[in-house]
């Protein structure tokens, strides 16, 4: 049985569950909400009150390379989210590759503000990926483009980790 996307999303919403796991509770109730509900109950994967999305693990994602024009610099960036079915969207996808090239444009030291050696003299908007102005629209954060991906997909994202490479450095 095909269940449309919009079931699945919905279901997750009412009932804090995995995404694998609504779209089985609906095979199950043949499409039934209310069954799906009470079947994720069963099951032990209704929750009640939602986890905040900052304590879920993120233990899927992918590894995004960017490369600029002139072959001089490079960036790889590894990105995390809690499904697989989410890391292969566009949107995580598109998320990957826009700080992927953040990482090439702007060089960050660390991940977050909290990550910041006190020996930087750098300040936290330069210094802290999270913080810097993102590239392509300066008036928001790269924080702000993690978040508003987060709130599209209703999943954690992390910038685990990154790397950037330049010629002669």
């Amino acid at each position: 049985m095909k269940i449309p996307a919009d079931n699945i999303k919905s279901l997750r919403e009412k009932s804090g569950a995995g995404v694998i796991d609504c779209h089985n509770a609906l095979v199950a109730a043949s499409g039934d909400m209310d069954k799906a509900i009470a079947l994720l109950k069963e099951r032990s994967f209704y929750q009640a009150k939602k986890t905040a999305a900052s304590e879920r693990v993120t233990a899927q994602g992918l590894i995004e390379c960017y490369i600029h024009t002139a072959g001089r610099i490079g960036a790889m960036v590894e990105l995390n989210c809690e499904t697989d079915f989410v890391a292969r969207t566009f949107e995580f996808k598109e998320l990957a590759h826009n700080i992927a090239m953040q990482v090439a444009a702007v060089p960050p030291v660390c991940v977050t503000r909290e990550e910041i050696p006190k020996e930087c003299e750098l300040g936290p908007e330069a210094a802290a990926l999270l913080c810097q102005p993102f590239i392509k629209d300066p008036t928001r954060t790269v924080q702000d483009i993690v978040n508003d991906v987060i709130a599209r997909t209703g999943e954690n994202i992390r910038i685990k980790r990154f790397a950037r490479f330049e010629l002669g450095q």
